[in-house]
């Protein structure tokens, strides 16, 4: 037994990217409670290299009200017939216009279990060959370039790049690569 289980369920917003609800809840001791979630569609990051350089995206991300560095990433809401691979690929190819012979599966993340049903694969592109990007709408401020190794844990260390999932997929390479037989 689930020790929360949910009781009843109401959607309080919708829009096309993400939903939000309030769950009631029953602990395993039989108090009750109020749990709120953010649902959102599974996201794939791609942390493309070529060489030691690796390619990282730069926009306006609005809740924050800052420009972020970070590694290509996405979801494809009412989209749900693609891989996670699929996802990943097509993601790369719209921020950044690469395309990658090899894609890897690194690991999985959960955005923020804490509030969000929302999880991601992250993965490792090589193989790369250039194109232009084709970025949504959304997208028209993004701009990409290639940094050095010792750039990208310059910029984690000094709170350049912030974002989480960018992070925890460095992590996550840095492991792998710890790793290899």
């Amino acid at each position: 037994m689930d020790p929360i289980q949910r009781v009843a369920s109401r959607e309080v917003y919708r829009n096309n990217w993400m939903s939000v609800r309030e769950d009631e809840i029953r602990r395993s001791d039989g108090s009750t409670g109020v749990y709120g979630v953010v649902d959102k569609p599974a996201f794939a990051l791609v942390i493309a290299q070529d060489g030691d350089r690796f390619r990282l995206v730069e926009q306006f991300r609005y809740p924050v009200g800052a420009r972020r560095w970070e590694f290509p990433q996405g979801t494809a809401p009412d989209q749900d017939e693609f891989s996670p691979g699929e996802l990943a690929a097509r993601e790369l190819r719209e921020e950044t216009g690469l395309r990658a012979g090899s894609m890897v599966t690194l690991g999985r993340l959960d955005l923020a279990a804490g509030m969000s049903s929302q999880r991601g694969w992250v993965f490792h592109a090589t193989d790369i060959t250039e194109g232009e990007p084709e970025r949504e709408h959304e997208e028209q401020d993004m701009r990409s370039a290639w940094f050095s190794r010792a750039d990208i844990e310059k910029m984690i260390l000094g709170g350049e790049i912030a974002d989480a999932q960018s992070i925890a997929a460095w992590a996550q390479l840095m492991l792998a690569e710890r790793h290899r037989p």
